[in-house]
């Protein structure tokens, strides 16, 4: 028993670091992909690109091009541990070898190389830009708006991974239920949710898309970084009718459960009424 408690003990202290490590790596990533590059934008302190170089020019410039071979480079590396980890032959055995820590694993490997991704990205600024905002009045209320949506995407992505079962998600949860000996907890869910989350694991696409391209100024590099996970997360997930019907569904139940405390209240308050006639 004493064993058991201890090794349960150590996978909950596993799971919880790897969850601050990936809750440190993805504020970072928030500052990496959204918010920084308007920032730039709005103070001008750095400047992003070259108009006045010609494109011409600027793709045989060996700055230009070593910067871009670095970044695709480290988008290779992205792409291939978020893609070999989730094959299936690959997800066997490290569930065989890590058990309930293959998820926090996956998960784990995920932010670390999301940080060498941005540890090491090399901004391309020898070229032109593909569009810069720059003329007033838009060069400051465009940046703001754009600042906004940002915003608002993120939100969104934040509520949506709530709603998909976050713990889950992060690998805390399988540890939990090991501990408990309750198995793994995609087993616990219906049959059309365990189709819908391996037809969609990633439930972020279209905000993160408006993150990746709404900006007041776009750079080649940016141009490299939001076309390659534009085409990543539109190649990675295969949703069908029935995964559509079966999240409409749940939008209802959802809907009419937020309706639900709403109209207990209005009972109420009639009951109230009535028992006071009454009286």
């Amino acid at each position: 028993m004493a064993s058991v408690t201890v090794r349960g003990c150590a996978l909950c202290a596993v799971s919880l670091l790897n969850f601050a490590f990936v809750f440190v790596s993805g504020a970072d990533f928030i500052r990496f992909v959204s918010f920084r590059a308007i920032y730039h934008n709005i103070t001008g302190e750095t400047s992003l690109c070259q108009d006045s170089i010609p494109w011409s020019v600027a793709l045989r410039d060996s700055l230009v091009l070593r910067s871009l071979v670095v970044d695709v480079g480290l988008l290779a590396l992205f792409t291939a541990q978020h893609s070999l980890l989730a094959w299936s032959p690959v997800k066997r055995v490290l569930q065989s070898v890590l058990g309930a820590l293959n998820r926090t694993a996956y998960c784990f490997t995920t932010a670390l190389a999301l940080q060498i991704l941005m540890r090491y990205w090399q901004p391309v600024t020898g070229a032109p830009c593909l569009w810069s905002v720059r003329h007033a009045p838009w060069s400051v209320w465009f940046p703001v708006l754009c600042f906004s949506l940002h915003f608002l995407c993120w939100a969104i992505i934040c509520s949506i991974l709530m709603i998909f079962d976050y713990p889950e998600l992060m690998g805390i949860k399988q540890v939990y239920y090991e501990c408990l000996g309750l198995g793994d907890p995609l087993s616990h869910k219906s049959p059309r949710a365990q189709r819908l989350l391996s037809h969609l694991r990633h439930p972020v696409c279209l905000e993160l898309g408006v993150v990746l391209w709404l900006l007041p100024t776009l750079s080649l590099d940016r141009l490299l970084l939001a076309g390659t996970l534009s085409t990543y997360l539109a190649l990675a997930h295969s949703l069908d009718k029935q995964d559509l019907a079966y999240l409409c569904v749940q939008l209802d139940s959802k809907m009419q459960l937020f309706a639900e405390p709403h109209r207990g209240s209005v009972d109420a308050t009639t009951t109230d009424e009535s028992s006071h006639k009454n009286k």
